[in-house]
């Protein structure tokens, strides 16, 4: 399984931000800007305790069972790989979302004297973070998940030597 990489995190999130500011000045003209809903930042917050919890939730068991402590309750290596693809599809989703409502926020900072649109750019800002949060969060999992034996600069393609 390939690490994510925080190039490709930060390349979603500038592009999902240029792309969201030019189409809300592009709404903005044509008609009514849609509202930035107070749920997004809420729910990416949640998704970002789910990670965090599941990561040391996942780090205590795997110190327990390393140490060898008696009653363990051993990691299966199933649940381990799928807690990292939940982690990895939730940071390059989090990156998507950050950097479209950042975009947003972004455009509202032009027009911060009505009030709705100023509860809507704080709205953005803590989408922005709250993306952020998930982000740290998945990578925290894919590294308490990280078998020591796993190297990118592995010699996979080559030849054993005999």
């Amino acid at each position: 399984m390939r690490e994510l990489r925080i190039r490709v995190l930060v390349g979603v999130f500038v592009v999902a931000g240029v792309l969201s500011w030019a189409g809300a000045r592009l709404w903005n003209s044509v008609g009514t800007l849609p509202s930035v809903p107070l749920a997004a930042p809420i729910v990416l917050a949640l998704i970002a305790a789910v990670l965090l919890s599941t990561a040391l939730s996942l780090r205590a068991r795997l110190k327990a069972q390393r140490e060898r402590r008696p009653g363990a309750k051993g990691v299966d290596p199933l649940m381990a790989a799928r807690a990292v693809v939940f982690a990895q599809a939730s940071a390059l989703v989090a990156a998507l979302v950050a950097g479209m409502y950042g975009g947003t926020g972004v455009f509202l900072l032009e027009i911060l004297d009505i009030p709705a649109r100023r509860d809507q750019a704080f709205y953005a800002g803590f989408c922005v973070l709250a993306g952020i949060a998930v982000i740290a969060a998945a990578i925290f999992l894919e590294r308490v998940c990280k078998l020591p034996e796993d190297d990118d600069h592995d010699n996979s393609g080559a030849e054993p030597v005999a």
